[in-house]
């Protein structure tokens, strides 16, 4: 299983991150951060490991660990 840490104060709500994924399990959170972005969020128990969100993510804001 793997572990997905995203920065939510990076995030800027692009969404890249989301149309990336191909379990579809990436969303944007109803909060906002301290820039006032909608921060992505993930069901990480689904999560496959492929860390595609990461490598379209423009904020460096997403890390997966394997």
């Amino acid at each position: 299983m793997a572990h997905v840490v995203i920065d939510k104060e990076r995030c800027k709500g692009c969404g890249l991150c989301i149309n990336a994924c191909p379990k579809k399990i990436l969303d944007f959170a109803e909060e906002v951060n301290d820039k006032g972005y909608h921060f992505a969020t993930i069901q990480e128990e689904k999560c496959i490991g492929c860390a595609f969100c990461g490598q379209m993510c423009p904020e460096v804001a997403i890390e997966v660990f394997k």
